[in-house]
């Protein structure tokens, strides 16, 4: 061959990762999930704190708890709408950029209600690129029978990070200040960014939604006429108003319960009895998604909602009682709500149709987490009017409105 018949060289193809294995995949999935979550949890480990060097009323801590949820559902349909026209994988990058700066922000320039509003409402919107987006990217890779397995896991690893943060926040903000505690979080934040690009393959074009359906994919009317959706969509908001109304405030509460028990101890451990009961419940989560598997998925969830509505009384009742039977309380409570989490999750993904989960799952979200935004509001506005997290009626109140989330849910599925 002469010299000019070599051909010219061709550019290098650019690396990338290998295919991993369905379960490969749901394990760096957790792991990023929890790590991009390492200040989900921050405020509400830190509210006693922050109401007192802040002056913030309960109202005022209700808002900041509930803001988060409220730019969260704000991002969901431009980030998880996205998802059934683009690789879910550079929504999920995107997130870990957001949450990254949220808390750094949040450590570097929080003083008081207004920037705490703003900083807390900016790390939802990370949140709404990193939880939905995650599950859209796992279920694009994994289909077949273990899906829905894959995805009771996933919700679960949400619930992990969610108590990891507690105790993750109460530990760092001993050892680095309330400030360190938030800088540390933005570092698990880049570090789950730096996994993802590293391990997570591109998408195939096989892996994405035919084109004449991405085209369709900010359009939630056909999300909104499918009423199988619907029903798990409806139930998971009235779940996620009584489950985060119940995270958000349960910190304060225990360290409320303490006091009125008289026990020091209780008031120092309320951070991580809070990640116990929340790290726990994640099995109730897990167990429920695979019990609907095997029964009538909405018979299962109706009744675990009625009975985390009689579980929300019995612990409103609760104050006064010894801190470990309080603590026990809440456990069953928390656990009675999770039961039904990754069920209702499950069902809006299996009921979505062809070429509308990414829409399906965006609506799941801005609904379910509107839920989230009000639930822990509406508790820290009955506080307030009812006398104060230092009375035991304003507690037992608060438990009601918790509960009425499960109660609104179980209608709306038994009506739908």
């Amino acid at each position: 061959m002469t010299r000019d018949a070599v051909p010219p060289a061709e550019p290098l193809p650019r690396a990338e990762a290998a295919a991993l294995g369905g379960a490969a995949l749901l394990t760096l999935l957790c792991l990023t999930e929890v790590l991009s979550m390492l200040g989900t949890s921050s405020f509400s480990a830190l509210l006693p704190a922050f109401q007192r060097d802040w002056g913030l009323s309960n109202t005022e801590a209700g808002w900041i708890s509930g803001i988060f949820f409220a730019g969260y559902v704000a991002a969901v349909p431009p980030l998880v709408g996205a998802t059934d026209r683009m690789d879910p994988r550079r929504i999920y990058l995107l997130s870990f950029v957001i949450t990254g700066a949220a808390s750094l922000a949040y450590a570097l320039f929080a003083e008081g209600f207004w920037s705490a509003l703003l900083l807390r409402a900016l790390a939802g919107v990370g949140l709404a690129g990193g939880y939905m987006p995650g599950l859209k990217l796992l279920t694009d890779r994994v289909e077949g029978p273990r899906q829905g397995r894959y995805v009771a896991f996933y919700t679960g690893g949400f619930s992990l990070g969610t108590a990891l943060s507690f105790a993750f926040t109460g530990e760092a903000a001993v050892w680095l200040g309330w400030r360190g505690a938030f800088a540390a979080a933005a570092a698990g934040a880049a570090l789950a960014f730096a996994l993802v690009l590293l391990l997570v393959r591109r998408a195939s074009p096989a892996e994405l939604a035919p084109e004449g359906e991405r085209r369709r994919a900010l359009d939630f009317r056909p999300v909104f006429r499918n009423r199988a959706a619907m029903a798990f969509v409806l139930g998971y908001t009235g779940h996620t108003w009584e489950l985060f109304a119940l995270r958000s405030w349960l910190v304060a509460f225990l360290v409320q319960a303490a006091r009125f028990a008289g026990d020091s101890a209780g008031i120092a451990a309320a951070s991580w009895l809070t990640t116990a009961i929340v790290l726990l419940s994640t099995a109730a989560s897990i167990y429920g998604a695979e019990l609907a598997t095997r029964s009538d998925r909405r018979r299962l969830i109706g009744r675990i909602m009625l009975f985390s509505a009689a579980m929300a009384v019995v612990t409103g009742l609760s104050t006064g009682a010894p801190v470990a039977v309080v603590a026990v309380l809440c456990l069953v409570y928390h656990m009675a709500i999770m039961g039904d989490s990754a069920a209702l999750t499950g069902g809006a993904v299996a009921a979505a149709a062809p070429g509308q989960r990414g829409a399906t799952l965006a609506v799941h979200a801005v609904l379910g987490f509107s839920g989230a935004f009000i639930g822990p509001l509406a508790v820290g506005f009955v506080l307030d009017l009812a006398g104060g997290e230092g009375s035991r009626m304003a507690w037992l109140l608060a438990f009601l409105v918790m509960g009425a989330g499960s109660a609104a849910a179980f209608a709306a599925i038994r009506r739908i």
